[in-house]
């Protein structure tokens, strides 16, 4: 594994992320229509993630004001959590393969076993779903691909809620489940596959090729899989006498 302290939102963040499948895309990535197809949003993110392979642009991690609220939120959330149990927390960054093609980023890492991934409830909807409801599968794909990829064996998800006076912390322990685990390496490395055929499809479209009259011209195919070479001048050698008194003219 590969470990990356750049800044977030950085162009050294930024460009750590280009081409490769992260945490919070998981879910997506999984996503299928009822007759096991790709979804429309998993075949955009498949298309997203190949152009980037391609050369293309990492693309901008959107925040909304949600977003940025839960990120000024995330040392506090830390600060409580680290108060309440006792564990140190160390910050990761992101995290990549050594292929980059999977990547995560978590919100921390404890001892040699466990992270912490923290979620700041904006929304009553959302707050009432995980917390009433106990409904956190929106938050598993992240997590068990966390698991999965840093060999670890438990999460704490830390539901953070600032402005509940009582309850702003509620801490989830989520274990290693082998078979989740499993199941969600077999979806991802299918994924996988399927941006790596759109990624070759890509490059076979912008990888450069010969003019008519190079490939007419009977060289070997070889030599135009490359950038083609220029045929050899037609224009014969002049000797420096024989040159015409006009500059402008070309010996014949």
């Amino acid at each position: 594994m590969i470990y990356h302290d750049d800044e977030q939102g950085s162009e050294a963040w930024l460009e750590s992320r280009r081409g490769v499948l992260t945490g919070s895309m998981f879910r997506v990535a999984r996503d299928k229509l009822k007759d096991g197809r790709p979804s429309k949003a998993a075949l955009l993110y498949a298309m997203d993630t190949a152009r980037e392979r391609c050369g293309g642009r990492a693309s901008e991690v959107y925040q909304n004001a949600a977003m940025r609220f839960g990120t000024e939120q995330e040392p506090l959330a830390r600060q409580a959590y680290e108060a309440r149990t006792g564990n140190i927390v160390e910050e990761a960054g992101f995290i990549t393969t050594d292929d980059a093609k999977f990547g995560v980023s978590v919100d921390g890492l404890v001892d040699d076993d466990g992270l912490v991934e923290i979620k700041t409830i904006v929304s009553s909807d959302t707050l009432f779903a995980v917390l009433v409801d106990g409904d956190i599968s929106a938050y598993l794909d992240q997590i068990n691909g966390a698991l999965w990829l840093l060999g670890r064996k438990w999460c704490d998800l830390c539901l953070w809620a600032p402005d509940l006076p009582a309850g702003k912390l509620t801490v989830i322990r989520i274990t290693r489940d082998e078979n989740a685990i499993e199941a969600l390496e077999s979806d991802l490395i299918a994924f996988e596959r399927l941006v790596s055929q759109y990624e070759a499809k890509l490059r076979a479209k912008l990888a450069p090729k010969p003019p008519p009259e190079f490939a007419a011209s009977g060289k070997p195919a070889a030599d135009m899989d490359a950038p083609w070479a220029l045929p050899t001048s037609p224009l014969k050698a002049v000797a420096p006498a024989s040159l015409p008194a006009n500059p402008f003219e070309v010996a014949a």
